[in-house]
């Protein structure tokens, strides 16, 4: 049995397309792009999203306003900790170096 000259169709995919392949140079000869979808079935349900959205991003701005207003508190108990820490136990060695390898 040989290779019809004969384009054939294959389906992407990925997106859907239908692709008009020639078997002969194994070169695409043909494209017809998928059908578009649809996101929303009419104008009111897109509208519904946006402010769906809208209000997740002032969700999201709130939380971020809250957290950089409580950031110098955070990061003053985080030295103290620190501070805390190294008071406790001194260091008993030195670290290494890199031409302490040598």
């Amino acid at each position: 049995m040989g290779i019809s000259d004969e384009a054939f169709e294959v389906t992407c995919p990925d997106c859907g397309a239908m692709l008009k392949v020639d078997p002969v140079t194994r070169a695409i000869i043909g494209h017809t792009p998928a059908p578009r979808k649809r996101m929303f079935e009419d104008f009111s349900d897109a509208a519904k999203a946006a402010r769906e959205a809208d209000a997740r991003r002032d969700q999201i701005f709130a939380q971020s306003v809250d957290a950089h207003k409580h950031k110098d508190d955070l990061m003053a108990k985080k030295f103290e900790e620190a501070v805390k820490k190294a008071k406790e136990g001194p260091m008993t060695e030195r670290p290494l170096r890199d031409f302490d390898l040598d």
